[in-house]
């Protein structure tokens, strides 16, 4: 996490599951962004073999569910996330979303500071419905 902007940090929560952010600040300030979801669109079936489900909407909803959609585990932690090959950040889109924010969720600490940030109406969000309005 004390990496440049746009490297992997990959950590295990509760020792099950793999979680993946992504450095946000210069190196050495120790600053991340949990990546907890997003909308499969290509290699679903690799995707459904991993997770053994063939719910699309549960693929990647969540950052546990993403990380073993996607084979993240130990091996990216601290890969490039704009040049690596295995695991990288895409373009924007090129049409506008719309932003939603709500307070944090599957925390105890500091839960009501509002840091989460999604895209309003994808059912992909991760977390309870009553936080992605």
């Amino acid at each position: 996490m004390f990496l440049d902007p746009f490297h992997a940090y990959v950590y295990k929560i509760y020792g099950t599951s793999f979680c993946v952010n992504v450095t946000s600040e210069t190196k050495g300030e120790g600053a991340a962004v949990l990546v907890r979801a997003l909308e499969p669109l290509e290699g679903l079936r690799l995707m459904e073999e991993r997770r053994n489900t063939t719910r699309v909407r549960d693929l990647c909803r969540g950052p546990g569910r993403l990380c073993q959609a996607l084979a993240i585990d130990f091996a990216l932690d601290g890969v490039f996330l704009l040049e690596d090959a295995q695991l990288w950040l895409a373009a924007a889109p090129a049409s506008a979303v719309r932003v939603g924010k709500s307070r944090r969720i599957g925390i105890t600490k500091a839960s009501e500071r509002v840091l989460r940030f999604y895209e309003r109406g994808n059912p992909f969000v991760s977390g309870p419905k009553a936080l992605s309005p």
